[in-house]
């Protein structure tokens, strides 16, 4: 079976193109952090290229910008070329099946990150812009809402 899950911030703003026939191909790269830490107590991070297909390329294109959150669920797909110069070159990509958005750029300013500027020169915490999130977005749903504890699933 080959399968992954994962889930990162987006290292950069993903890059969508069309393919001869007309379908959406966009490639994103995640930063993922890992789970142990150095000498220092800091995480590094793994990046992980990325290919989404059709509508799902699309949408990650138009909503999604670098240090936008997401899981992605797929599976890895090993190839290889030959290089202007010569040589072999060897790629290692998730092809998406599913591409979930959990958060958007600025959500990582209000809890810890754990990404080190020094694991990739494309990606670090302090280039995540912030959004302002003092405005209510519930504000127009009228009411309040009382629950019991018989409302809860759990």
């Amino acid at each position: 079976m080959n399968k992954v899950i994962l889930i990162g911030r987006l290292a950069r703003d993903p890059e969508m193109r069309s393919t001869m026939s007309g379908s959406s191909v966009t490639r994103f790269t995640i930063a993922v952090t890992r789970t142990y830490q150095d000498q220092n107590g800091e995480r590094g991070a793994d990046f992980i290229n990325c290919v989404a297909w059709r509508k799902q390329a699309e949408n990650i294109a138009k909503y999604c910008v670098k240090g936008t959150q997401v899981a992605v669920e797929g599976r890895i797909q090993t190839g290889s070329y030959d290089a202007q110069d010569g040589s072999k070159r060897y790629t290692t990509d998730i092809i998406c099946d599913n591409v979930t958005f959990l958060g958007t750029k600025g959500d990582s300013l209000n809890k810890e990150n754990n990404y080190s500027s020094n694991t990739n020169d494309h990606y670090s915490a302090s280039d995540i812009p912030t959004s302002d999130i003092s405005e209510d977005p519930y504000k127009d749903f009228g009411e309040e809402i009382a629950l019991t504890d018989d409302d809860l699933p759990f």
